[in-house]
């Protein structure tokens, strides 16, 4: 099932959810999102040794999950020779573990005080909640008609040591701090 998964996940993030090519099941905006989430951890780089060679990389999801199965069958896979690991969290306590923490827009009223709790700790904070980037999140999606797109605070990435690549920032809707 993986290696049917994976490849139709990873062609989603480029088509609009509910208008998959002919012969090809629909695909939902949380397998698309799940997608870029497992996509984003191939260009970003972590400062060492938060993400030390042959450890793995943890991705976490704070809150409500909306990913179901489709984020777990990612993390079977291999990034840059770390191991997916997913961690489900139902409250904000040892956040700075993640390597990717995933804030569910469940939490949008805690949104303040979870970033605040992360200070400088270098995690790529993804979410789906509007005015995210702008609080200090560095990824969130946006949804433009039928189709995930996703904007990028650069300015808090590289604050906490989080180098994202430029091909990923070439295809954000909105950059924070681009010059």
């Amino acid at each position: 099932m993986r290696a049917v998964l994976l490849p139709l996940l990873l062609a989603a993030a480029l088509v609009a959810p509910g208008s998959p090519a002919p012969a090809q099941p629909a695909v939902s905006e949380a397998d698309v999102k799940a997608a870029f989430l497992y996509n984003f951890t191939k260009f970003v780089d972590w400062p060492q040794p938060v993400l030390a060679e042959g450890s793995e990389l943890k991705i976490c999801v704070l809150g409500e999950d909306p990913f179901g199965r489709t984020l777990q069958a990612l993390t079977q896979e291999e990034v840059g020779g770390h191991r997916l690991k997913l961690i489900h969290l139902s409250s904000p306590s040892n956040l700075t573990a993640c390597h990717v923490l995933f804030i569910s827009r469940s939490e949008k009223d805690r949104l303040p005080r979870i970033l605040e709790a992360l200070g400088d700790a270098p995690v790529l904070t993804v979410g789906d909640t509007q005015g995210f980037v702008d609080q200090g999140g560095i990824i969130n999606f946006l949804l433009e008609g039928s189709k995930v797109r996703f904007e990028i605070n650069q300015e808090d990435a590289e604050r906490v040591g989080i180098k994202i690549s430029s091909k990923l920032l070439a295809l954000a809707r909105r950059v924070k701090g681009r010059p």
